[in-house]
């Protein structure tokens, strides 16, 4: 699995998705995590309804798949249920 994004770099391949996903990881407090995780995931599925006109893109599509199961593990072992 290729990390989807520098945590600490600048340089972001695709920042559309990928900043509001960084800023999630950054985060420290759990109630403004929660917003984070959403706004990543509302940014994710913005990107993929607008990749969903082009069968290109494949780098960026396993990038984002990558980046939702970061998700999926900060809502799990964070979050926690709920």
């Amino acid at each position: 699995m290729e990390f989807p994004l520098e945590i600490n770099g600048d340089d972001l391949k695709y920042p559309e998705w990928q900043e509001p996903v960084r800023q999630a990881l950054l985060e420290l407090n759990k109630e403004k995590l929660k917003a984070q995780v959403a706004a990543a995931e509302a940014a994710i599925a913005h990107r993929l309804q607008a990749l969903s006109q082009s069968s290109n893109h494949q780098p960026e599509r396993w990038a984002i798949e990558d980046a939702q199961a970061i998700l999926r593990v900060l809502k799990r072992d964070i979050l926690g249920p709920g």
